[in-house]
């Protein structure tokens, strides 16, 4: 874990050059890697020595910034990948498969949601969806012996529910499996889960990690703490020989701080490669740098927008951690005391007509299938992001017909609250 407070890590963390090399990050824009002789590639292929042969399954750029959100998450190892998505899909797939079982909260992203309950059950793999706010009783009766993970969102998208992750955390431990969250919203700026008890976390890095709506990406980042050891029988991949890669038992080789961000390299990203570019990764990190600044100015302007829809009479509901009267205020304050995300989920009254009149009177804000960057952008996620879900799973979700979505960007607040006025007066 690094010295450093998280402001320096964003900056320095991943990358230190040496004498007369370049200061930042360099963009190694290559497929393929040449050796002097055979043997010295053949040990990489062994896993016997580290180095890079092909970027479909490794690149220094990449792993570069992979080691920079490891470092912001307190992790001990961490991969990139090709968008959020693949890495929710690697980050189960890497220890759960056919005939499998997941337990998953249902307050999640709807991609995410449509991941789990549709394809990866046609993959074999099932999961049970439970309340996010379930009891302790309700939710260890969700378990079965083929259980192999917990999944949640620290801030779940769009709902803005705030997951207990202690209350998860225990459970999932008590039953020898490990949990899983996707710290999309919250980034490691305004809270890191492996502090709670969290031991794996994933991110959309297209979000505020980027921060400019300029690249799509995804992390994995392991905490090290999970014991797959001591619940070998659950975990064969990790704690028995990997016949697909010269019989290595990642756990042996690797040690509980490498082996599953090893195994999720080695073996899933060597045979679906969703890799990321290095150039994309480039652009990631020129993100991280000001993820702090940008955290603080995003958390400041939503309480703003937040306070301001409160009071007024076409609201109907306003749903934001950061207001007193909010169900997740004190978990809030809990589990994110410098803030939670940028992110205000609100109701108009009149329903869905009268959201969809109030978003096309927005000047500043755009329409936008996006969230979490420099600039406001605002959605209707029953009929975009979620639409593929029915009434019944929009309600379980958290995200009800008539919710708007607005990404308060990095615009002075005042401009975000006169845009947001003149759009409810049209209604």
């Amino acid at each position: 874990m690094s010295d450093y407070q998280i402001s320096t890590d964003c900056l320095h963390a991943g990358y230190r050059p040496g004498n007369g090399e370049p200061r930042n990050i360099p963009i190694i824009q290559s497929t393929t890697f040449r050796y002097e002789t055979s043997e010295e590639m053949g040990k990489l292929f062994d896993l016997e020595a580290s180095g890079y042969f092909y970027t479909r399954l490794q690149n220094p750029t990449n792993d570069m910034v992979a080691a920079k959100i490891c470092a912001l998450e307190g992790g001990t190892a961490a991969m990139l990948l090709s968008s959020g998505q693949a890495a929710n899909f690697y980050a189960i797939f890497n220890i759960a498969g056919c005939g499998d079982h997941v337990i998953s909260s249902t307050s999640i992203y709807g991609g995410t949601f449509n991941l789990f309950a549709v394809t990866m059950k046609r993959m074999g793999i099932e999961f049970t969806f439970v309340d996010p706010e379930c009891s302790e009783e309700e939710l260890n009766a969700a378990f079965r012996p083929n259980t192999k993970a917990v999944f949640g969102e620290t801030i779940a998208n769009p709902a803005l529910t705030i997951l207990d992750i202690e209350k998860f955390a225990k459970a999932a431990h008590a039953h020898g499996v490990p949990l899983i969250m996707d710290n999309t919203f919250a980034t490691p700026v305004n809270c890191r889960p492996f502090e709670w008890g969290c031991d794996i976390v994933t991110h959309s890095t297209t979000k505020y990690m980027d921060g400019h709506a300029l690249t799509v990406g995804g992390a994995i980042v392991d905490s090290g703490n999970f014991d797959w050891n001591a619940h070998a029988d659950k975990f064969p991949g990790l704690t028995t020989p990997d016949e697909s890669y010269h019989g290595v038992t990642y756990t042996e080789r690797f040690g509980l701080g490498g082996a599953y961000i090893t195994k999720a390299t080695v073996q899933l990203m060597r045979d679906l490669g969703s890799i990321p570019s290095p150039q994309n990764c480039f652009l990631l990190n020129i993100g991280l740098e000001t993820l702090p600044l940008r955290m603080a100015k995003h958390c400041a302007n939503a309480q703003a927008v937040a306070e301001y829809l409160e009071k007024h009479p076409k609201v109907a509901w306003v749903n934001y951690a950061g207001l007193p009267g909010n169900k997740y205020y004190e978990r809030a304050r809990k589990y994110l005391p410098n803030g939670s995300c940028g992110v205000v989920s609100f109701g108009v009254k009149g329903g869905r007509s009268a959201a969809e009149t109030f978003m096309a009177g927005l000047k500043l804000a755009s329409i936008a299938t996006h969230v979490a960057d420099a600039k406001t952008c605002v959605l209707h996620p029953a009929s975009s992001t979620h639409r593929q879900m029915n009434d019944e799973q929009l309600k379980a979700a958290g995200v009800p017909a008539e919710l708007v979505r607005m990404s308060c960007g990095l615009e002075d607040k005042n401009d975000l609250i006169h845009d947001i006025a003149q759009a409810l007066d049209q209604i």
